[in-house]
C-alpha cells in the first residue's frame, strides 16, 4: 500500500509528488501521459522563465519526478473509494493508499446535444454510483465511447433495468466488457421530455425510450472523481480547505479542479500545500 497516491501528472500533481518524496513518502503518480498544459502554446509569466511552451514545461516536470525515482503509472482512473483506506480503480487494476491527491485538472465534457442542460437534474446525471438509486428498475442510457462510460454503466447494470451506452456517432473502445452493453453509435439529435427526459432522437430520425441518461464522454476529471467518493463538489470545483483536503477526509485536490486562477503558478503552490499538509500529519 502506498502512502499517497497522486492522480494525475501535469503541475500541481508533480509538484505534490516531489514535496512528499522529499519527505520519504511512499508516493505512486497515476496519470493518462497528457496534461492540459501541453496546450499552452507559450508560456512567459512564470517566475524563472523567460519563455517555454506548455509541453516542454510538462516534460521538464516528469524528468523532475523520475530524478527522484518517482513512479508514474499510466493508466485511467475510473473510481476511488474508500475501506479503511482508499482503493484507487484504474482500467486495469487496483492501488491502495492512506491519502489521495486529486490533480486532474476539471474538465467536465458536455455534448453540445439539444436537451442536456436543460433537463440536468431532470434525468440527466453525472455520476452513476451517486444516482443509480433514483433509476431502480428503469431503462437508462450512458453517453460516452471510452472506459469511463463503459464504468458507468457497470454500476448501473445491477441497479436499472437496462443500460444502453450511446456513441453519439463515435466507434466505441475495443474493451472485452462492452459486449454486456447494448450500444447504439448513431449520432443523435437531441434529448426530449416534458418535466423530465423521456426520449432520445438520433439524426435519422429512430427514437429510443429512455428515464435517465448518464453522461460519461472522455475520462473521469477530478470532480468526477471527487463526487463518487462523497466530496462536496460546487460550481464544478471541488470545495478545499486552506490546507488543500477536501469534506472527506485524507483526499485532498489541487490545480484547476479547486476553482480560482487558473494557471502554473497556482497549481505549483496548491500541490506543494497539499504536500506538506500530508507530511505533517501521520501516514
Amino acid at each position: 500500500m502506498y502512502d499517497v497516491i497522486i492522480i494525475g501528472s501535469g503541475p500541481a500533481g508533480i509538484s505534490a509528488a516531489l514535496y512528499l518524496k522529499r519527505a520519504k513518502k511512499n508516493v505512486l503518480i497515476l496519470s493518462q501521459g497528457k496534461s492540459a498544459l501541453e496546450k499552452a502554446e507559450k508560456i512567459e509569466n512564470y517566475y524563472g522563465i523567460i519563455s517555454i511552451s506548455g509541453k516542454e514545461l510538462y516534460k521538464i516536470g516528469i524528468k523532475q519526478a523520475e530524478r527522484l525515482q518517482i513512479p508514474i503509472e499510466q493508466d485511467e482512473v475510473t473510481n476511488i473509494s474508500y475501506e479503511n483506506h482508499f482503493i484507487v480503480t484504474t482500467v486495469n487494476r487496483e492501488y491502495e493508499a492512506s491519502y489521495v491527491i486529486l490533480a486532474t485538472g476539471t474538465n467536465r465534457i458536455a455534448p453540445n446535444i439539444k436537451g442536456i442542460r436543460e433537463f440536468e437534474g431532470k434525468g440527466v446525471s453525472y455520476c452513476a454510483i451517486c444516482d443509480a438509486f433514483f433509476y431502480r428498475g428503469k431503462d437508462v442510457a450512458v453517453i460516452g465511447n471510452g472506459n469511463y462510460a463503459l464504468h458507468e454503466a457497470k454500476q448501473l447494470k445491477p441497479v436499472v433495468k437496462s443500460v444502453t451506452i450511446l456513441t453519439d456517432g463515435k466507434e466505441m473502445v475495443q474493451n472485452r466488457d462492452a459486449s454486456d452493453f447494448a450500444i447504439d453509435e448513431e449520432p443523435i439529435r437531441e434529448f426530449r421530455g416534458n418535466s423530465v427526459i423521456e426520449e432520445v432522437e438520433f439524426v435519422n430520425n429512430k427514437k429510443k425510450k429512455i428515464d435517465g441518461v448518464f453522461v460519461a464522454i472522455g475520462t473521469a476529471s477530478s470532480t468526477d472523481l471527487a463526487r463518487k467518493i462523497g466530496a462536496v463538489v460546487k460550481n464544478n470545483t471541488i470545495v478545499v480547505n486552506e490546507n488543500m483536503e477536501t469534506t472527506v477526509k485524507g483526499l485532498y485536490a489541487c490545480g484547476d479542479c479547486t476553482g480560482g486562477l487558473l494557471q502554473v503558478n497556482k497549481a505549483v503552490y496548491e500541490g506543494a500545500k497539499a504536500a506538506l499538509s500530508i507530511s505533517g500529519a501521520k501516514a
